[in-house]
């Protein structure tokens, strides 16, 4: 497995990293321990949680699963922002981010996070008081590397700006939901953490199992799937999205290549991406998203895929 490092500033990191949002909510610790033994066996050393995670199982079987291999692989976890219905007074962001980093360090088993995430942004609080926060935890040791995620452009800019000029540590990556079927962060969010030197870490890659190979217009949903569990990204299950999956699939076909291939190739190929975080709940759903970043995309194949225009919704 391909390693990159994680922006300008951060650490290396497998080119497809192990998304973690299935521990503790769809599998349990045993399932999670074959998947992760399964990621560690393909190459993959980008492990990506949360506390939110399965209300803190995923951080939980994670380390449990990791054991004595942590210290081979890189654990990415995220605070949870806030509470909506806790007003905000100066101070609280703070308390939030230690209280959030301690609880992962428990849970993960381990003395340091090696990459930590502002889950959301705090709309109410100053970004002076989570930077300075962060940065704080990063000169105890407590964490390695900080990064952000769900956020816009201005934001991006903001926090880059702010590191500069009060010299505190930046934060390395932006971790975004980026695919072939939704690609409107290619117009700000995209451009501004590049400018900024933070790797891009899309997640969702596969649009919900769209770009899995597992759905067929008219047919119905897998049961169990997630377009059968969840009407929300069920949604996505247009005729228009099928029309452009099915030009997809036909252009990985003709390469030897399925579209679940394509889906985490093109991202990898894509300016600033240093991971494509992949979900599985099964060791073959590991190995299957590992082997896609064998694909390297030509410019000729890049060229040949924009000439096959995306629905507007994706834009």
């Amino acid at each position: 497995m391909q390693t990159r490092p994680l922006g300008t500033s951060g650490p290396a990191v497998s080119v497809v990293g192990l998304g973690c949002n299935n521990f503790g909510m769809k599998i349990d610790a045993v399932a999670t321990a074959a998947v992760v033994g399964a990621a560690l066996d393909a190459g993959i050393t980008h492990f990506d949680t949360a506390e939110m995670y399965g209300g803190g199982k995923s951080e939980e079987y994670l380390g449990a699963a990791l054991g004595s291999r942590r210290d081979e692989v890189v654990i990415a976890t995220k605070v949870l922002p806030r509470p909506a219905d806790e007003p905000y007074t100066p101070g609280i962001l703070r308390r939030r981010i230690l209280a959030g980093c301690e609880g992962s360090l428990r849970r993960l088993g381990t003395d340091r996070i090696d990459v930590y995430y502002q889950h959301y942004v705090d709309a109410d609080a100053p970004n002076a008081e989570a930077m300075d926060t962060f940065n704080e935890l990063v000169e105890a040791g407590k964490m390695r590397h900080l990064a952000c995620s769900n956020v816009t452009g201005p934001q991006i800019e903001e926090r880059a700006s702010y590191a500069d000029e009060h010299r505190v540590a930046p934060f390395t990556a932006a971790q975004i939901e980026w695919s072939l079927l939704s690609r409107s962060v290619e117009a700000q969010i995209v451009p501004a953490a590049v400018k900024a030197g933070m790797g891009i870490v899309p997640y969702f890659p596969l649009a919900s199992g769209l770009l899995s190979g597992k759905y067929q217009a008219g047919v119905p949903f897998p049961a169990g799937s997630r377009l059968a569990d969840l009407p929300f990204f069920a949604r996505t299950a247009t005729a228009e999205n099928f029309a452009y999956i099915d030009a997809l699939t036909a252009f990985a076909r003709e390469r030897g290549h399925t579209i679940l291939e394509l889906a985490i190739a093109w991202l990898a190929a894509q300016t600033g991406v240093s991971s494509v975080i992949a979900g599985a709940t099964r060791p073959e759903q590991v190995a299957a998203n590992a082997a896609a970043a064998a694909w390297e995309l030509t410019a000729a194949d890049l060229t040949a895929l924009d000439r096959i225009p995306p629905p507007p919704a994706a834009a």
